[in-house]
């Protein structure tokens, strides 16, 4: 008996250390490229072309920033903060507003309606830029930030998910808010939203990841250099100077500071939000 509990208690033993060997291996292969860019940012051009690479930067230097911001880094970084940080909020708002709406009213045409927003969620994007550029066109909102903000507010999939967070919201819980006098507005904020913080974590950081990777409507919204994203910035660099790798590498390690700063402060909702996905499913 005890060399089986002893034979069961070694193979345990051994797959733990296979699993944290993988996870490990895993991690660094995943890890490697952002600081190979962030430490290649450090780097002098003789270093980035040598043909022995150095792994660490012996004599870091700061002359691809200082290269980098004297074009309008900063101002690129600026725009797509406020772009992405728009269309985060106002995103999070109506998605969670409308799959509040979706899943627990009832009201004529509702199965209609989330079967449109269903199909529009397999619609790519090419296929609707051209009436989104002359709708904002229309409104006198083409070349601003605007212009990348309110295409992304109505996204499909951020109602669909919030719809399912919602559809968890017991009905008593909202009967008894109703009860107490609450109208719908303070219902929603005061009892619904605590509830579906974690799809809204998860829903934050899909929906700044999507708005500030979204180079394809950057580059048809966007044209005067000064409303250029950091993106669009970096990309024209790499055309102006692609041999300059240490100035690239620096506009991309710029680039990759609020993606993560945005997934540590949202973090734990974000697992909470697809731990309770998975168990939902």
């Amino acid at each position: 008996m005890n060399n089986a509990k002893s034979k069961l208690s070694g193979t345990s033993t051994g797959y733990k250390v296979i699993t944290v060997v993988i996870l490990i291996l895993l991690a660094i292969f995943f890890i490697f490229p952002l600081y190979w860019i962030v430490t290649g940012s450090f780097k002098d051009a003789m270093t980035i072309n040598a043909r022995t690479p150095q792994w660490f930067p012996l004599s870091p230097t700061l002359e691809n920033y200082a290269k980098l911001f004297k074009n309008p880094a900063g101002q690129w970084l600026l725009n797509t903060i406020i772009m992405a940080v728009g269309a985060l909020v106002l995103t999070c708002l109506t998605a969670a507003l409308a799959g509040y709406a979706l899943a627990k009213k009832r009201f004529y045409g509702r199965a209609l309606l989330f079967t449109i927003i269903i199909c529009a969620m397999a619609l790519p994007k090419q296929v609707i830029v051209i009436p989104l550029l002359r709708e904002m066109n229309l409104l006198h909102l083409a070349d601003t930030l605007w212009a990348v903000i309110l295409p992304t507010v109505g996204w499909p999939f951020g109602v669909f998910l919030m719809k399912q967070f919602s559809e968890t919201i017991p009905n008593e819980i909202l009967e008894a808010a109703r009860v107490d006098g609450a109208g719908e507005l303070r219902t929603f904020f005061s009892v619904v939203f605590p509830m579906i913080k974690p799809g809204i974590g998860a829903l934050a950081i899909f929906t700044f990841v999507n708005s500030w990777n979204d180079y394809f409507l950057q580059l048809i919204m966007l044209t005067s250099r000064v409303n250029w994203t950091i993106s669009l910035g970096i990309a024209r660099l790499q055309g102006e100077m692609s041999s300059d790798f240490g100035l690239i590498m620096a506009g991309a390690t710029l680039a990759a500071i609020p993606i993560v700063a945005v997934f540590i402060a949202f973090q734990k909702y974000f697992t909470q939000g697809i731990a309770m996905g998975a168990v939902k499913g």
